[in-house]
């Protein structure tokens, strides 16, 4: 009896979450009145170099790792 409980419960709230959480969706926003016409840069202004320096570095340090274990594997046989 309280299994049969248990999982109508979970079932109830399963089934009514997505009602739930769109309750407060909003509609879509305006559109902008030209593209390019704000002084925003074409691109939202998002700061690619940074993050593709930081991913550059990570790349390189994990390939010098992997020649090393390699390296070191050899060295052992």
């Amino acid at each position: 009896m309280k299994k049969k409980i248990v999982s109508t419960l979970l079932i109830a709230s399963l089934l009514l979450f997505p009602l739930i959480s769109m309750a407060d969706a909003t509609g879509p926003g305006n559109p902008p009145e030209l593209p390019g016409g704000g002084d925003e840069p074409i691109g939202g202004g998002a700061p690619i170099g940074g993050g593709s320096l930081i991913l550059m570095g990570m790349a390189a340090a994990y390939g010098v790792r992997k020649l090393y274990l390699i390296k070191k594997e050899h060295l052992e046989e």
